[in-house]
Parts: structure tokens; C-alpha cells; sequence
């Protein structure tokens, strides 16, 4: 499933593009996606232009002087540029049309995304109670240890419910804790202030250096160029169960926290 940095990597590549340019439309071939895509979303895009792309979360955001477009790409989705009289292959699901010759081309081949538009001035129940950003100047250990508090669900867990932080999925929960030496089963209100702050520095070095190498593409995610990410390369927990640890050479060891494979070092993470 594409997390935080492939959705960051997404909106680098696409922002310059689509910032600016006016709207003349949209073709939906597959409305069904995780929600309906709205049956007039050609009516709503017309003659809008863009202002800004964001993003929250996982969650991108297409921003106009009147209200908002969400996406998201859901656990197989990915939004290339191309041109309008490229033929689409079985999974384009829908298409934003630019007035330039060019569309923003939808592809979700499980459907699990979602294309959906947000009136003025609303916050959408989707983004209503999601956590802090990962990557903000302001997100800090103390953060974290304050809402752990009390907190006997497994650490890996805590820190994958987006309404304690955003974005920071299976992957990178795998490898953060991995760097920060925290084992995945400890509970969240057994750890320290200052281990939250090593964790803060280990999520936000992970999720950095996986956005300068374009994401983890490990099945479905594709940047919006057509390239795969490399921090696939760069794992050192995640997907290694059984290997070597980099650290101090023991195995790794596999397990299923919250239905989701979770590698660590018996030795090194604590």
C-alpha cells in the first residue's frame, strides 16, 4: 500500500505540472472505487484551475478558490500525466482532463482509492481526526509519549493508528522502530520520553531518505514517471525476516502484530 513518502513522491512530481492549469473535465470509466466517484465530477472540474496540490496523511488534495479535490491511491493506485488520446489500459479508472492536452490518469487495479470532491469550507470526515504529520517542525517525542499514555496496545500498532500519527504504515513503522532500537511488541505506554525521541529521529530519517529515493516499490506502486522507488534497497527490517540483522549479525525474527508482518531484532530492538 502506498504510504506517506509515496504519496509525498507523487505530489513533488505532479505539482509543477498541475499547479496553474485550468480544468476542462473528466471521463470516468469505473465510478465503483473504495467510494463512489461522484457522478458529475466532469461537471465540478470544468473550468476550474488549480491553486495548490497538498497532501495530509496519505491522502492528496487538489485545492481551487471553491473547493476541493481528494485522492487517494488506496493499496494499488498511482496518477501519471499523460496525454488525452493515449489509449487507457484495463485499470485507468478515471481520467481529470487539463486544457493543455494532458490528463491526470487514474490507475487502481484493486480499487481500494478513492476520487472524491469537498465543498468550500468543509473538512471532510476522512481528514476530521487525523493525527500529526510525521514530518512537521512541531511533531516531537513528547508528542508521542503524551498520547501513549495508559496505552497497552503494541508500539508498532500505536504508531500505525493514524489518529496518533499520519502516514507512517507497515514499512516504515518496521524500520523506525528498527533504528531506534524499540522492540514492535512493547507496549506504548511502557516506553520512555526519551525513547519517543529517538523514535521521533528514526521515523522522521526513515521517511526522508525514502522520498529522496522516489518510495519503496515493492509490487504495485509506480511514481508518476513510470519508475519504481529504490528504499526497497535500503530496508533493514522490513521483508528481511530470516536474514542477518545489519546491526549485530542475529536473525531476524517474524511475526503478525495487528494482522501485519513485523520484522525485528530480538537483540538489538528492546
Amino acid at each position: 500500500m502506498p504510504e506517506l513518502p509515496e504519496v509525498e513522491v507523487t505530489r513533488l512530481a505532479l505539482a509543477p505540472h498541475l499547479e496553474g492549469q485550468t480544468l476542462t473535465g473528466a471521463v470516468v470509466r469505473q465510478g465503483s472505487l473504495r467510494w463512489p466517484v461522484p457522478a458529475d465530477l466532469g461537471t465540478l472540474l470544468r473550468g476550474r484551475v488549480v491553486l495548490r496540490l497538498r497532501r495530509r496523511g496519505k491522502y492528496l488534495m487538489v485545492d481551487f478558490a471553491t473547493g476541493q479535490l481528494l485522492l487517494h491511491l488506496g493499496m494499488s493506485g498511482s496518477l501519471r500525466l499523460l496525454p488525452q488520446d493515449l489509449a487507457p489500459a484495463i485499470h485507468d479508472h478515471v481520467d481529470i482532463l487539463l486544457a493543455d492536452g494532458r490528463c491526470l490518469r487514474f490507475r487502481d487495479p484493486r480499487r481500494f482509492g478513492l476520487i472524491l470532491w469537498n465543498a468550500e469550507g468543509a473538512t471532510h470526515p476522512l481528514l476530521r481526526d487525523l493525527g500529526p504529520e510525521p514530518l512537521a517542525p512541531d511533531f516531537s517525542g513528547e508528542t508521542l509519549y503524551r498520547r501513549s499514555r495508559g496505552r497497552q496496545q503494541a508500539v508498532k500498532s500505536f504508531l500505525m493508528d493514524a489518529h496518533t500519527v499520519v502516514g507512517v504504515g507497515n514499512i516504515y513503522a518496521n524500520e523506525s522502530l528498527f533504528r531506534a532500537g524499540i522492540d514492535p511488541r512493547r507496549a506504548a505506554g511502557r516506553i520512555s520520553a526519551a525513547r519517543y525521541d529517538l523514535l521521533v529521529t528514526a521515523i522522521g530519517e526513515v521517511l526522508r531518505e525514502a522520498i529522496a529515493q522516489g518510495g519503496t516499490t515493492l509490487r504495485d506502486f509506480l511514481q508518476p514517471d513510470g519508475g519504481n522507488g529504490y528504499f526497497r534497497l535500503s530496508l533493514q527490517a522490513y521483508g528481511r525476516e530470516g536474514e542477518p540483522c545489519t546491526r549485530c549479525g542475529r536473525t531476524l525474527r517474524g511475526l503478525r502484530l495487528g494482522g501485519r508482518a513485523t520484522v525485528f531484532c530480538p537483540n538489538c530492538q528492546r
